[in-house]
């Protein structure tokens, strides 16, 4: 289970007055306490989520209720389908798989094009964005998991292909959710040195080492991740028959 520890902290958002702040602060709150039980798996993969049974948990309306599934479909944790409601997301091994191995195809192909195309100064400056992230010493996994997304997300603008940056994305936007999954198996050192191991070989402009690289990279977190989301399964479905027995 997930601890509030491992909440992203919010953007805060302007307000106009009192009575506004008051319902952001209930929304910010409604919305970090289902993130946990989003992350924590509270919910049957597939499950609808009682929208009645939470405002009276959480003690508020179905306003900021409302807010907050919206903000959780955005991010990947649920699927909003109209007319039936907010459903908890499915863990697909075969779709994630597939997600991963799309996103391994289009990196590998932009990091190519960054080898050819981006400039020392670009590549400067992704090397100084990781020795920032690798320099925080109080590191929290959501930053962890953020820093690598901003890598990632540098790495492949460096192609100078707008329409591989779109994809990838999308694909992001659907595989954020999973990467909650085994947040235990993350390494902050791993992650910065399979990162420092790219920009090495994108100075050196070597394609070929630095496709390889990422491949490795991406492949050594798709098995972790599948891995763990065979784990979870099987770990959601024992402990609610266990609480059903009980």
């Amino acid at each position: 289970m997930a601890t509030a520890k491992s909440i992203p902290k919010p953007v805060e958002r302007p307000n106009s007055g009192p009575a506004a702040s008051n319902s952001d602060n209930i929304g910010l709150a409604v919305y970090e306490k289902l993130r946990v039980k989003a992350i924590g798996h509270d919910f049957l993969p597939g499950e609808r989520l009682n929208e009645v049974e939470l405002a009276r948990e959480f003690g508020v309306s179905r306003t900021p209720l409302r807010e907050a599934l919206n903000r959780l479909t955005t991010e990947g944790f649920l699927r909003s389908i109209p007319g039936k409601g907010f459903f908890f997301r499915e863990l697909d091994p075969k779709e994630i798989f597939d997600l991963y191995e799309l996103r391994a195809a289009i990196e590998v192909a932009a990091v190519r094009l960054a080898v050819q195309r981006a400039s020392t100064e670009d590549v400067n400056a992704l090397a100084k964005m990781v020795e920032d992230a690798s320099a925080q010493e109080d590191c929290e996994v959501s930053d962890l998991i953020a820093a690598d997304e901003a890598f990632h997300s540098r790495l492949i603008a460096l192609a100078g292909n707008s329409e591989m940056s779109r994809v990838v994305l999308n694909i992001n936007a659907r595989i954020q959710f999973v990467r909650w999954i085994n947040v235990d198996k993350l390494s902050k050192r791993a992650t910065h040195k399979d990162h420092r191991a790219v920009i090495q070989a994108l100075r050196q402009r070597d394609a070929e080492a630095c496709a390889g690289l990422l491949q490795k990279h991406i492949s050594r977190r798709l098995d972790e991740i599948i891995e763990a989301t065979h784990r979870r399964i099987a770990q959601i479905y024992t402990e609610r028959a266990s609480l059903m027995r009980s």
